[in-house]
């Protein structure tokens, strides 16, 4: 029986391919990302994050900075117009020592996203998982007026004050409705987007009055049929009751445009013959 001994030239070529493999592993797993994560967790994914592995930001006091080349994959069919996710970082023991956000924008069907994801720690991480944010936790301030002041505000059916009020609505459709004594009441559909942010007005003029209106200097505001005006004195009947008001305690009248009563004139006769 015949035993072939590999000659020098073969071991030293076989000892050349197994040095470059051993170099190959680190390099390889250097390259490796820290996190593939699809998202829905369940269902068809529609985006793929992949974290690169955290490096460190030097100079951040007790705190830990911390840097990771991330890149999200567009997995699905349609444009992405807007989502936004939580990103959480944990250690050894599981326990989250940090968090950050991402936002994307108008991310086409197939289109990879490539950023950096800055993040503060306050222990070493270790790995990372995602959420997406919900607009349900998403509130926005605005100032609600009405033309004239002082109606009745109610947001989706609950009283909210007067005009003009700051009020504070998530995000979704809603319902201003406006209500003030001696006008039409009104409706204003509001909806306030995942990408809106407080700051903002809303305006909204009633219908016109059914009374006529005087405003007095001390604010308040009577409505009825304004029935005469004279030299030191106002006629208004308010309610079905007449009041007497001093001229000097009047600020405004406002009128409302009424039709002209119609009156019953005699038919004409016939000339006589």
């Amino acid at each position: 029986m015949a035993v072939m001994v590999p000659g020098k030239n073969e071991s030293q070529r076989f000892l050349c391919t197994l040095a470059l493999l051993l170099c190959a592993i680190p390099a390889l797993a250097k390259d490796a990302p820290l996190a593939v994560i699809d998202w829905p967790l369940t269902g068809t994914p529609v985006v793929r994050f992949t974290f690169g592995k955290f490096k460190t930001l030097p100079g951040m006091g007790s705190l830990h900075g911390y840097v990771m080349e991330t890149t999200a994959e567009n997995l699905s069919a349609r444009v992405i117009p807007s989502a936004r996710f939580s990103v959480y970082l944990f250690d050894k023991a599981k326990v989250r020592v940090g968090e950050d956000a991402i936002s994307l924008s108008n991310v086409g069907p197939g289109e990879t996203v490539r950023f950096q994801t800055t993040v503060m720690a306050s222990g070493q991480p270790v790995s990372v998982s995602i959420n997406e944010k919900t607009d349900a936790a998403k509130t926005v301030s605005l100032t609600v007026n009405s033309t004239p002041q002082g109606a009745l505000l109610k947001v989706d059916g609950v009283e909210a004050g007067v005009t003009p009020r700051l009020i504070t609505v998530g995000a979704g459709k809603h319902a201003l409705a406006f209500s003030k004594e001696g006008f039409k009441a009104g409706e204003f559909p509001l909806e306030i987007g995942r990408d809106d942010v407080s700051g903002g007005s809303i305006s909204y003029e009633l219908g016109a009055a059914f009374f006529d209106s005087i405003e007095l200097r001390d604010g308040s505001v009577l409505n009825g049929d304004l029935v005469s005006i004279s030299g030191m004195d106002v006629e208004i009947r308010v309610g079905g009751n007449l009041q007497h008001l001093d001229r000097n305690r009047i600020k405004r009248i406002m009128l409302v445009q009424r039709d002209a009563p119609r009156q019953d004139l005699p038919t004409p006769s016939s000339p006589q013959q």
